[in-house]
């Protein structure tokens, strides 16, 4: 027999019947039961599955009194009160406690079998069923602990997450989403998916294409889909679709929305920079090539010329250096203006560098060409004339005729050029047609190669370093080495005049190898005054190119001692545009010898975002040509923002060359620049006085990065 009972006198032998009867029904109940007598309250008997349950032996329960093994007050105050209340009945959860001291939830109902006799004298028993309610309990912990994890995971990604079962009914969501669609808070209160969807379909452009879209993903349980989104309001959303699966089925479709607005606008600003001249809003060099190459197949198609002009203006350094960039900058604005207005609407015009433009004359021959020559000539005759001011800007213009003077892009302008420089080099402020068998260009050329080569030997060449900021902390942290050439008989010769010379005789590379060993020497010197500075190198394409060019540098490294990170390498754009694979495998090698590596005038090139996340690349250099409208001019503004926000994502460092007032560095230290360069503290300057204005030797303190006062704005 699997009851244990308590033999006890009762009132009556009806007493003793009513008790083996209910004993015996206890043993074929399945949950754990007592009988617990109606006036002393002691337990009279248990069944098996009470035993089970507490783990006490059957012995140590019948024969207590009930209320010593109530463990909530609701079941110490109902035996308070059984005395006097046979009627009352109660059922609901509770607590016992486990014979190993372990509480268990149960649930239980305990209700009175009164005997025959009259009512109130407690003839009876009182029945207690017992149902364990642990596992249940601890299944719905877990659930909730599940749940409130989910929650805030869906919480804390940046991405508007929303979960729906099969039917497509709304099963789960987090705030970013409903922020993402600006959904009303009343309508996902009520859990109301018809009026959410609604709401979705009523937010996009084309809810036509939207809803079927969205039909056709939810009639394929299985399917992963990825769509663009496009808000009434502009905004652009990215969707993705992944089915939600369990044992291999699946029951619902998770949907993420991710804002794709400001990603996309900053990549559009970009491109209209890849095909744009920011300062003057004319085509740049990279579409003026695009244009080139379809006025090619349109004269080739009807059997007819035209005619690529390239215009240099005359002396224009003298109006910066006179008269400031500013009014640099206007006189180009105009001289752009006055080009277009020159022409007729089938024909254009690119500013294709600092002080040059090109114009593709449509359907010219030769005196077509003639002609916008002099138009050019006559409409750039005509005074400029700011504020007060009043002067005359003269041009040299090349020609170059397709097909005879080129068949391609590069050949043509290579041609044009040759022909403006015959102008500049006769005396500049007229027009010149190219001529192939007319050496007097080439031989200029010539010339100023030989001399770049003299120059080298006898030492002519020097360096220059010009410092860069930290925009934070207002240390100097590097250093830029910029050659410089002055000519016994010629003076100074700028770099913009001998470097593309010496880019076209391949030069190039050996007064690339020789900065390269000057600024390495240079930082390793004052390394060895205690003075650590960091130098950066530019390398040109055709340098970079060379396959001796990582052991160059790591010559030039182990012969000066310096340590790699303390050198960076400024890389163009260019150096992107050829075999991708080649180029990566040398910046890798580079990046193996500890050097650092940056693009340098990033934004005026081809720069390709994909190679910029596969590239060991560790920062931007911003060209000067955006810095120059800061903060005034929105466009500036724009494309720096985007800059800026495309190497934080890309985590590099971004430095701003050109800066030369405080309110551009005040701007760009807002943009979250890093790092600038300018003419706002110091220009290049000769080693020498580098020290001189970085190490003073009032505020000597200890080797290492120094900070210096900003003095009236502008360091002189």
């Amino acid at each position: 027999m699997n009851v244990f009972s308590l033999q006890v006198p009762t009132s009556s032998p009806e007493c003793h019947a009513h008790l083996q009867a209910y004993t015996a029904l206890l043993e074929g109940m399945l949950e754990a039961a007592w009988l617990v007598d109606g006036r002393s309250r002691n337990i009279l008997a248990v069944n098996a599955a009470a035993v089970q349950l507490l783990g006490y032996a059957a012995e140590a329960l019948v024969g207590q009194i009930v209320d010593s093994l109530a463990q909530t007050p609701e079941d110490a105050m109902f035996w308070m009160e059984a005395a006097a209340d046979t009627e009352s009945t109660l059922n609901s959860d509770t607590l016992m406690r486990h014979a190993d001291g372990r509480m268990l939830w149960v649930t239980r109902r305990v209700s009175f079998v009164a005997l025959s006799g009259p009512r109130g004298k407690q003839d009876g028993f009182w029945m207690v069923v017992m149902r364990d309610q642990t596992r249940q309990r601890q299944s719905e912990d877990e659930r909730e602990s599940l749940v409130a994890e989910l929650q805030a995971t869906l919480e804390s990604t940046a991405d508007g997450i929303l979960v729906m079962d099969l039917a497509g009914r709304m099963r789960a969501f987090n705030r970013r989403f409903a922020t993402l669609w600006g959904i009303p808070a009343d309508l996902l209160r009520e859990r109301d998916d018809e009026a959410v969807q609604l709401w979705m379909r009523r937010s996009v452009m084309d809810n036509g294409s939207y809803a079927q879209r969205l039909s056709a993903i939810q009639d394929a349980p299985l399917m992963q889909s990825s769509d663009i989104i496009k808000l009434a309001d502009g905004r652009v959303l990215e969707r993705v679709s992944l089915p939600q699966l369990t044992k291999g089925r699946p029951i619902g479709r998770v949907y993420s929305f991710r804002d794709l607005s400001e990603k996309l606008a900053a990549s559009q600003r970009i491109e209209e920079l890849a095909h744009s001249d920011l300062l003057t809003g004319l085509p740049n060099r990279r579409a003026l090539a695009e244009r080139i190459e379809y006025m090619k197949a349109v004269a080739r198609r009807e059997n007819n010329v035209f005619a690529l002009l390239v215009v240099d203006l005359d002396r224009f350094q003298q109006i910066n250096e006179t008269l400031g960039h500013t009014y640099g900058d206007r006189v180009l604005k105009e001289v752009g203006e006055r080009l277009k207005d020159s022409l007729r609407e089938v024909d254009s015009v690119a500013r294709i560098g600092g002080d040059q433009f090109s114009l593709l004359i449509h359907q010219a021959d030769a005196r077509g060409a003639e002609n916008a020559a002099r138009r050019i000539q006559e409409t750039m005759s005509r005074p400029f004339n700011f504020d007060t001011l009043s002067f005359t800007v003269t041009c040299s213009t090349g020609i170059a005729l397709f097909p005879g003077d080129g068949s391609s892009a590069d050949e043509l302008m290579a041609s044009a050029e040759r022909a403006m420089h015959w102008v500049k080099e006769s005396g500049r402020g007229t027009f010149h047609f190219h001529r192939p068998r007319k050496d007097v260009d080439l031989l200029s050329r010539m010339r100023l190669d030989h001399a770049m080569r003299q120059a080298l030997q006898e030492r002519q060449f020097r360096l220059q370093y010009q410092p860069q900021i930290d925009l934070r902390t207002g240390q100097v942290i590097g250093a830029e080495a910029l050659i410089r050439w002055r000519d016994p008989l010629r003076g100074d010769i700028s770099p913009a005049e001998f470097i593309p010379v010496a880019e076209e005789s391949g030069f190039v590379v050996a007064i690339g190898d020789w900065v390269l060993q000057q600024a390495v020497e240079q930082a390793a010197i004052w390394l060895r005054k205690g003075r650590r500075m960091p130098v950066a190198v530019n390398v040109s394409a055709l340098q970079f190119q060379q396959d001796s060019f990582a052991s160059t540098v790591a010559s030039a490294l182990r012969a000066s001692g310096l340590p790699p990170d303390l050198l960076e390498l400024e890389l163009t754009e260019g150096v992107l545009l050829g075999d991708a694979e080649e180029a990566l495998h040398r910046m890798q090698a580079l990046a193996a010898l500890g050097v650092c590596m940056s693009i340098d005038d990033f934004g005026t090139g081809y720069s390709s975002l994909a190679y910029l996340k596969r590239f060991p690349i560790q920062r931007l250099k911003i060209d000067r040509s955006f810095i120059k409208g800061l903060p005034g001019d929105a466009s500036d503004a724009g494309i720096v923002h985007a800059i800026v926000q495309m190497g934080q994502a890309l985590r590099l460092h971004v430095i701003a060359e050109g800066v030369e007032t405080e309110a551009q560095r005040e701007f760009l230290a807002r943009a979250g620049c890093d790092e600038f360069q300018g003419f706002l503290f110091a220009p290049s300057l000769e080693p020498q006085v580098f020290e001189e204005r970085v190490w003073p030797a009032s505020r000597w303190v200890s080797p290492g990065r120094v900070t210096l006062p900003f003095v009236g704005g502008i360091h002189r």
